[in-house]
């Protein structure tokens, strides 16, 4: 008689294997539309077991009837949707270029699946899936040992510079010149889709969430140690970051980051008050009128009722020029306040001095840390 082998390729594993993976194989989240839509892990999929209404009636459920009963309702909602599971995944996996395009074909085969604690969801989906064919990977813990994960990456003992300058210094243009050129930066606006001040939404779709947002953060904090441990310790280069406040926007920078980010040398860019202010002219002074007064009288407690009255008044009547005069000189107050409120500023400050184009800033930047 034949005899026939049931191939069981499903396998729990930790979050650091999990990582691991994720840099070679698609990632599934099962979670319903809301919970993703909320945060998930940065670069997954949603596949969802349940939708948010399907999800509430189950939870109910479970708590008020049990776990049989719950189930039960679980496979009515999860039976008719296998086949759209299933086609989901091949396409995913079919679509999807990565590293792993080199890889064997059993493992190009291979997925990522996660829930929110490791539990049923992601074995139920997991199980149709190896059934099918895939060698499965799920979370143990889930989604919130991911989030665990998350807030102790931010307590690490990171090295870093901070690049500080007023307002219209060119910042964000010469940390892309630092990254063209194979330094590691990490781009705080970005991931924040802010700049930080009360226009710091011109130009950027919605922000994430507080969540979303240190999902994020912390992806690229490792993506960054992960490529200083590929150097030589002799040409280790700390991981460059902006100077910003610790709120960008409707998000917080974690406290444990932000107090290691203020004990950082700090590489302060001196730009000409003229020069920043032909900066920001063609970085703002395209945007709508009415959404640029919206900000200004966003910070008219802080400006002063006068100079918010000049300010509108100059944008109203085309002098853009003095009205972001007035800005400029508002922010640069604000932000020296900021740069001194941190304990041992002169043993942290190095100054810069800056003439040319954010290329050359770069230039000059790279210059004065190898001096230092």
């Amino acid at each position: 008689m034949k005899r026939y082998s049931f191939r069981m390729a499903i396998e729990r594993v930790n979050i650091e294997q999990f990582l691991e993976l994720l840099q070679h194989l698609p990632l599934i989240d099962v979670r319903s539309p809301g919970e993703y839509n909320h945060a998930h892990i940065p670069g997954a999929y949603n596949l969802p077991l349940f939708s948010d209404n399907e999800r509430k009636i189950v939870g109910t459920t479970y708590k008020e009837d049990s776990r049989e009963a719950a189930i039960k309702i679980g496979l009515d909602f999860f039976g008719p949707k296998m086949k759209r599971m299933v086609e989901e995944v091949e396409s995913i996996a079919s679509s999807r270029k990565s590293p792993g395009d080199d890889l064997a074909p059993s493992t190009k085969r291979s997925l990522l699946i996660y829930c929110w604690r490791g539990g049923m969801r992601s074995a139920g989906v997991a199980w149709l899936m190896d059934l099918y064919g895939f060698r499965v990977y799920t979370l143990t813990g889930g989604y919130k040992r991911f989030r665990n994960y998350v807030i102790d990456t931010f307590k690490f003992p990171f090295q870093f510079h901070v690049l500080g300058g007023y307002t219209g210094s060119g910042k964000t243009e010469i940390l892309k010149a630092l990254a063209k050129q194979g330094k590691n930066v990490i781009d705080l606006e970005e991931i924040a889709r802010h700049k930080g001040s009360a226009f710091g939404n011109f130009g950027f779709d919605k922000q994430p969430t507080q969540e979303m947002f240190e999902n994020i953060l912390s992806r690229e904090l490792l993506a960054a140690s992960a490529r200083i441990t590929k150097i030589s310790k002799a040409d280790v280069e700390p991981i460059w970051l902006e100077d910003e406040s610790q709120r960008i926007g409707d998000v917080n920078i974690p406290n444990h980051l932000w107090k290691t980010m203020r004990q950082a040398p700090i590489y302060f860019l001196q730009v000409p008050f003229e020069e920043r202010l032909n900066y920001i002219i063609k970085d703002y002074g395209s945007f709508d009128k009415l959404k640029l007064i919206g900000s200004i009288l966003r910070i008219e407690k802080r400006l002063g009722g006068l100079e918010t009255k000049k300010a509108i008044d100059f944008l109203l009547a085309n002098n853009t020029i003095e009205s972001f005069r007035i800005l400029l000189k508002y922010y640069d107050k604000w932000y020296l306040k900021s740069l001194h409120n941190r304990e041992n500023l002169n043993s942290l400050l190095i100054n810069i001095s800056c003439e040319g184009s954010g290329l050359q800033n770069a230039m000059a930047l790279q210059q004065q840390v190898t001096i230092s």
